[in-house]
């Protein structure tokens, strides 16, 4: 697979597909604030990828190239648009983000599937980044993947920016699981926002709920344990339109000539005044609606002088509060237009319906006065597009003081929308503002807005991205296998056999998960009599060392699997080296092992009690005691316990700088010793001067002896995942047959030392 220097991760793709009357699918620049922002950026990138969901439920497309861009389609399920999209994000997030307009509705089923939505982006982001490359993360809908992917890529620089308002601390605060969200977000280097109050909104929050520290826009974010601290800033960045592009159509003959026909197909009014939204709550539709009717009813509006266009682009349909929306919405259309209405022509000329950007233009080239009377939003680029589309400096931006756009578009008529008569007010004076005050207006907008569009916003952010934080030197962890990815069989078996050609080879295993399956009890493991037995005979071959490797305590291995002493048993990631045989260099390996003393030792006994805490209010949990480290094991937890106290933990990591914490699979551990197993493989293979190795795991904790793979080693992954293992079997009953190949083929080598 390719990889990128510029990933920008978003919940759509920036095309929607078209299929076509032959059955062939056409892909087509799809409307939206993020796609028209975003869409020149880049086209300006040598080397871009954008990671998004396609827009229809069900299995992903392949990869492929649309308007010069790499696109990699992220799959959802039905399930996870109704509970990740339209639920966490649409109906807990957007209204809750919004000063709750609507009431936001809180369910953990609709949490779960937005981590696990957030992980499957995360995985696709991380795999298609090349070393050292920019990851722009986007929108509410992805606040977690910034740290998924920095956990997987700690090389890369991410960068997130947020579309939709951040709440102040009393609404946030509202919002189950708000600390997993606030490190989601601090996963990356550089958090953008469209409002100061926004980034404020955000700082307050961080400083409130999880304690950390900043400085004017710099967060000290604590380390995971012995992980060094790190700067996150967070700013703002209002957003842009692409204005070259709008300001070339506008001085297109066609675009004029549509915009004439709008008129004229409006009976000629001498005034039209234009509405354009996605059909949602907060866009003050229904406010607009109302003032326009009581200035109706009033005689302040002719309706056979003066119309009202209101384009409402449907928006998240399957949603109820959106379904009630567009019924309100045309009820009182209707009863404007039938009270109202001259004969022939409408009071509100209504579309349900998306417009073609060379239709939007000749619309705003049409209007008179544009109405943005948001409740909330994040910006608004209507009003930005409205004011690039009029060369002839005309018209009128009626604007709430509500939108981010209200920042930066001072010569608009500002107002704020939940007064009525205020925005009545606003409307009368736009509809009868001289032309040369018109103009004074406009060239002030379209000065702002020509200045800066979509490109100096995006060159702001990704500058200050690359000055911001500064990745971990250290080389991406190489993925050589993805999801459930595998060489064919019989290329592992033919790996097999050119190992076993090799004169000296270390035979090294992890034990829970792939010796032995993976049980809730961990004293009621069961180890494959086949596997242990091909381990003692592969170990009474010469030239053949074998080491089990494993995060048990050493005691604890022992019990489980009675070897004999030609096996090397490895506890608590390498940290513990039990017996060795005489053809073992006993001087690497005890030049390798870590020790204990007495602070070690008082840190561990007070993790340990920390986490029997946590484990107490989460039934279930429990605590599993080594002679170097505490882990918190979760794989008996019921329900929604076992991620609890997992956060419970990596929250308490946070606040301990001298201890190394690994999680796992069901479990955190907590070391006061650094120790992991690939530097333990290693150490082993140079004590028994093995010229090649194998090494079979199955946890992220075997990654680390995957990453010490040299050319004539082997990783073999027991499980799906990304791994950095050479091949992959299934599971822990794929593992003797892999073992028992492995010893007949050294057999019929002749097992003779070279």
């Amino acid at each position: 697979m390719p990889t990128h220097d510029l990933v920008v991760v978003a919940n759509r793709l920036p095309v929607d597909a078209h299929v076509q009357e032959d059955g062939t699918v056409q892909w087509v620049t799809s409307p939206g604030g993020l796609v028209t922002a975003m869409e020149s950026v880049m086209r300006d990138v040598d080397s871009g990828a954008w990671v998004g969901w396609a827009g229809s439920p069900g299995d992903a497309p392949e990869p492929f190239e649309a308007d010069g861009m790499s696109l990699y389609p992220v799959a959802l399920s039905a399930d996870d648009v109704a509970l990740y999209y339209e639920g966490f994000s649409n109906a807990t997030l957007w209204p809750l983000y919004h000063d709750v307009i609507a009431d936001p509705e809180f369910h953990r089923t609709w949490w779960d599937a937005y981590v696990e939505v957030n992980e499957r982006f995360a995985r696709a982001a991380a795999a298609v980044a090349s070393p050292g490359a920019t990851v722009w993360v986007h929108d509410y809908q992805l606040q977690l993947v910034p740290a998924m992917i920095r956990e997987a890529r700690p090389d890369l620089r991410i960068g997130f920016f947020d579309h939709i308002p951040f709440p102040p601390f009393e609404l946030f605060a509202q919002l189950p699981k708000r600390n997993q969200v606030l490190r989601g977000l601090l996963g990356a280097d550089l958090v953008g926002f469209q409002r100061e109050r926004d980034a404020q909104n955000f700082l307050t929050c961080v400083r409130q709920l999880l304690g950390h520290t900043f400085d004017q826009y710099e967060i000290t974010v604590p380390g995971l344990g012995a992980q060094k601290p790190r700067i996150v800033t967070a700013k703002t960045y209002p957003i842009s339109i692409d204005t070259r592009s709008v300001r070339a159509m506008a001085d297109e003959d066609d675009v004029r000539e549509r915009a004439a026909a709008l008129r004229r197909e409006l009976g000629d009014p001498h005034r039209i005044v234009v509405g354009v939204d996605r059909l949602d709550y907060t866009k003050g539709i229904a406010h607009r609606l109302k003032a326009w009717g009581e200035l109706l009813a009033e005689g302040e509006i002719d309706p056979r002088e003066t119309v009202m266009v209101q384009v409402a682009t449907p928006s998240r349909e399957r949603v109820e509060a959106y379904k009630q929306l567009r019924d309100e919405i045309e009820l009182t259309v209707g009863r404007l237009n039938g009270d109202f209405a001259p004969i022939g022509r409408p009071a509100i000329a209504y579309m349900h319906r998306s417009l073609n950007r060379r239709e939007m233009t000749a619309l705003y080239q049409a209007a008179d006065v544009v109405l943005v009377t948001s409740l909330r939003d994040g910006m608004n680029l209507v009003a930005k597009e409205y004011i690039a589309s009029r060369p002839d400096e005309r018209g009128v931006l009626v604007l709430s003081e509500f939108t981010g756009a209200a920042d930066e578009l001072r010569a608009a008529i500002q107002v704020n929308p939940h007064d009525i008569d205020e925005l009545k007010t606003a409307i009368l004076s736009a509809l009868v503002m001289p032309e040369d005050e018109q103009r004074e207006a406009m060239r002030s907008l379209r000065h702002q807005v020509i200045e800066h569009d979509v490109q100096a916003w995006a060159h702001a952010f990704l500058g200050d991205l690359e000055a911001s934080g500064q990745p971990e030197v250290v080389a991406a962890p190489r993925i050589r296998l993805h999801g459930d990815d595998a060489p064919a069989r019989d290329e592992l078996t033919a790996a097999l056999e050119r190992l076993a050609e090799v004169p000296r080879i270390l035979v090294a295993s992890d034990f829970d998960g792939v010796i032995a399956p993976i049980v809730a009890d961990r004293d009621a493991v069961t180890p494959s009599t086949e596997a242990l037995d091909a381990l003692r005979d592969l170990a009474d071959l010469p030239g053949v060392n074998v080491a089990l490797v494993s995060g048990r305590a050493l005691e604890d291995l022992d019990r489980h699997t009675r070897l004999p002493s030609s096996i090397v048993l490895v506890g608590s990631h390498g940290a513990q080296v039990g017996e060795l045989p005489h053809d073992v260099d006993a001087g690497i390996m005890d030049g390798a092992r870590l020790t204990m003393d007495e602070s070690k030792e008082r840190l561990l006994e007070a993790i340990t009690e920390r986490l029997r805490a946590i484990a107490a209010k989460h039934p279930g949990s429990e605590v599993e005691t080594k002679p170097t480290s505490a882990v918190l094991h979760t794989r008996s937890a019921r329900g929604r316990y076992a991620s609890g106290a997992t956060e419970a933990a990596l929250e308490y990591a946070r606040t301990l700088p001298d201890a190394t914490i690994t999680p796992g699979k069901e479990v955190v551990e907590f070391s006061v010793v650094d120790a992991s197993k690939g530097p333990a493989v290693r150490a082993l293979a140079r004590a028994c001067a093995a010229d090649a190795w194998i090494y079979l795991g199955d946890d992220v904790t075997d990654e680390t002896a995957f990453a010490e793979l040299g050319d004539a080693d082997l990783g073999i992954k027991v499980g799906s995942g990304d791994t950095g293992a050479t091949f992959r079997v299934g599971g822990p009953e794929d593992v003797p047959g892999v073992l028992e190949e492995l010893l007949a083929a050294r057999r019929a080598r002749g097992g003779h030392e070279g």
